[in-house]
């Protein structure tokens, strides 16, 4: 089944795209990540490079928030100071 929820250029509240995230990292589950352009090709099909700055938007008020994690090679990194490509994942779970 085709998830895409749009198939002309929409704008999406940040409600619809974080839980689009949230969906995503939930159904790939613990220890596993989605890239940002991901939830951004789900929500806006072809036109999903129209959305990704706000997707990365969104993602960074999720982390902030604890609700998610960026990772670079399965490590935990502030979005804001990686460089390069990142990937959103779940929180870890304490003493994990």
């Amino acid at each position: 089944m085709d998830r895409s929820i749009a198939n002309t250029p929409e704008t999406f509240s940040n409600e619809q795209i974080a839980e689009e995230i949230l969906r995503l990292v939930n159904l790939r589950g613990p220890k596993k990540s989605i890239c940002p352009s991901e939830a951004a090709r789900h929500l806006g099909g072809g036109d999903y490079r129209d959305i990704m700055q706000q997707v990365r938007d969104v993602a960074a008020e999720l982390i902030q928030k604890g609700d998610l994690r960026a990772t670079q090679k399965g490590e935990t990194v502030d979005p804001d100071e990686a460089r390069g490509p990142i990937r959103l994942a779940l929180p870890e779970a304490d003493g994990a």
